[in-house]
C-alpha cells in the first residue's frame, strides 16, 4: 500500500447529514475513516483539491476541516509535504484509558484560528500598563468585552460588576470565602454536587449539607425547611446541567426558590458554567434577586480549558471583599492569558467554539442514549454529562469495574454531600477527544451494564 492515500472509498463520498457545519461534517467523515483503519497512521492524506472533488465541497471547507482535525491532534500538516495522519483520537484511541471522569469539552479550535487570536492578544498584551499589574481584577477593556459577551450569550452584566479570575474554580473559592464571614460555614446544596465546589468548601473549613431535590432542582419546601432547621444562609447550585445529576431548573422553580432565599435572608452562589446549554430560557437567579446572588461562570466549558478565564459577579456589598481576596490569592489572572481569552471573543472564535461544542454535545448525547439504551435524559437538547442512577453499592462496584475495563469514571464519593452514599455514576461524554473514542468507552459501559441487569434502578 502506498504511503499516499489518493482516494477514499465510495462510502465516504456522502457526508453525514447531522446538522453540523459542512466543514465539521467533512472532518467527522475523515476522522471516522481513520478510526476504521482506512487511513493508517503515518499516511499522507489526499490533497485539499482532491478531497474537495471527492466530497463535492469547496477547498475552503476542506481547509477548515483539516484545521479542525489538526486542532484535535488527529492529523499534522507539514509545509511542502502535505497532511499526515497522526492516528485516531489524539493518539490515544489504541486501547488505552478512556477518560469519562473530567468534564472538559473536546478540542474544536483550529491552529489557524488560534493563531489569529494569539496575534491580536500579542498586540494588546504588549501595551498593558506595568505588564498587567495595574488592575488585578481585569483591565477596563477586558471587563467590557467579557461583559458584552456574557450579556449576549447568557445574562446582562456591566463591566464594573464583574471581576476576572483564574477560572470558575477560583471564582467559587472567592465566593464561599466572602460569604463565610457574613453568612456562616454551612452551604446548602443537592445530595450530589460538583467536586470542585466540595473541595473549595472543605478548604475553607465549610460544610456542605444536602437538600431534597427532584428532576428540576431543590424542592422549594425542602429548601425552606433546611434553611430554617440548619440556620444556613448560603445556597450553592448549578441550575443548568447540574453537576453531576444533569437537570435544568426552569424559570418558575427559580422564582419560587429565589423568593425563599430572599425571605430567609440567604445568599445564592449561582454556578452558571454550563449556562450556554440552557433550554428553558436565560432567566438567572442574578436577575431575580441581584443583591442576594454571587454569579459565577467561565470559559473552560464553552471555549477551551486552555484559557481558564473565570468570571465572578458579586453584589455591590461584597465586591470589595472579593477583590481583596483575589489580590491576596493570585493578583488576578495572568495578564497574557486574559488577553488571549478576550482576543478569542473579539475574533469570533469564542462564538464559533460555543456553537461547535453545543452541536457536538447534541450528537454525543444522542449517541450515548442509543449505546446505553437510555429512553430519556433531563436535557435532551444537549448536555456535557449523563447521570446513570443505580444503588449506591452498585455505583461503587460499577465505577471499579469500568476502571478495570479501561474507562475512568468519577468515583461516586467525589460528588457526595452528606452521609448518604451517592446512588449513581456520572459519564462525562464530552471528555474523549473524538466520537469513536467515546463510542469505544460507551461500548465498554454497555457491556458492564449488560452483565448485571439490576445495575440501573
Amino acid at each position: 500500500m502506498s504511503d499516499t492515500i489518493s482516494a477514499v472509498s465510495d462510502t465516504m463520498l456522502n457526508l453525514p447529514d447531522n446538522g453540523q457545519p459542512l466543514h465539521e461534517r467533512l472532518a467527522s467523515a475523515v476522522e471516522m475513516a481513520i478510526a476504521e483503519g482506512r487511513y493508517r497512521t503515518g499516511a499522507r492524506l489526499p490533497t485539499h483539491r482532491q478531497l474537495a472533488q471527492q466530497f463535492s465541497v469547496s477547498i475552503g471547507s476542506v481547509t477548515r476541516a483539516i484545521d479542525a482535525l489538526s486542532a484535535r491532534g488527529v492529523v499534522r500538516g507539514e509545509i511542502g509535504r502535505g497532511t499526515f495522519v497522526l492516528g485516531s483520537a489524539v493518539g490515544e484511541d489504541d486501547g488505552g484509558i478512556i477518560d469519562l471522569a473530567i468534564n472538559a469539552p473536546p478540542p474544536v479550535i483550529s491552529a489557524q484560528r488560534l493563531a489569529e487570536a494569539t496575534e491580536l492578544a500579542n498586540t494588546h498584551a504588549l501595551r498593558l500598563v506595568l505588564g498587567g499589574y495595574e488592575d488585578h481584577s481585569g483591565t477596563a477593556r477586558q471587563r467590557r468585552i467579557m461583559a458584552g459577551w456574557l450579556s449576549q450569550t447568557r445574562t446582562a452584566v456591566d463591566a464594573d460588576e464583574i471581576l476576572l479570575c483564574n477560572g470558575a474554580q477560583q471564582a467559587l473559592h472567592l465566593a464561599f470565602a466572602a460569604l463565610r464571614d457574613i453568612a456562616g460555614t454551612i452551604i446548602l446544596t443537592e445530595s450530589a454536587s460538583f467536586p470542585g465546589a466540595i473541595a473549595a468548601a472543605t478548604n475553607l473549613g465549610m460544610t456542605m449539607s444536602p437538600v431534597a431535590h427532584d428532576s428540576e432542582g431543590f424542592i422549594p419546601e425542602a429548601l425552606d425547611a433546611a434553611l430554617a432547621a440548619t440556620g444556613a444562609r448560603i445556597v450553592y447550585t448549578t441550575p443548568v446541567c447540574q453537576n453531576p445529576l444533569g437537570f435544568e431548573t426552569g424559570p418558575e422553580r427559580r422564582r419560587a426558590l429565589a423568593r425563599i432565599a430572599e425571605r430567609r435572608g440567604a445568599m445564592i452562589v449561582e454556578d452558571d458554567i454550563y449556562g450556554f446549554y440552557a433550554a428553558k430560557g436565560n432567566l438567572t437567579y442574578r436577575e431575580l434577586v441581584p443583591d442576594r446572588v454571587i454569579y459565577v461562570t467561565g470559559l473552560s466549558k464553552s471555549l477551551t480549558p486552555l484559557v481558564r478565564m473565570g468570571v465572578i459577579a458579586p453584589p455591590a456589598s461584597l465586591a470589595a471583599s472579593v477583590r481583596r481576596r483575589l489580590r491576596a490569592e493570585s493578583w488576578g489572572q495572568p495578564p497574557y492569558a486574559a488577553e488571549l481569552a478576550i482576543a478569542m471573543i473579539e475574533t469570533g472564535l469564542a462564538a464559533e467554539a460555543l456553537a461547535a461544542i453545543r452541536a457536538e454535545a447534541t450528537e454525543r448525547l444522542a449517541l450515548t442514549k442509543v449505546a446505553l439504551g437510555i429512553a430519556s435524559v433531563p436535557m435532551p437538547g444537549g448536555a456535557p454529562h449523563v447521570w446513570l442512577p443505580m444503588t449506591a453499592l452498585r455505583a461503587e462496584q460499577f465505577s471499579r469495574r469500568a476502571s478495570e475495563a479501561g474507562v475512568r469514571l468519577t468515583p461516586p464519593t467525589a460528588v457526595q454531600v452528606g452521609e448518604a452514599p451517592v446512588a449513581g455514576v456520572r459519564l462525562c461524554i464530552m471528555a474523549p477527544p473524538t466520537r469513536p473514542m467515546l463510542e469505544r468507552g460507551l461500548k465498554i459501559i454497555a457491556e458492564i451494564l449488560a452483565t448485571d441487569e439490576d445495575v440501573l434502578v
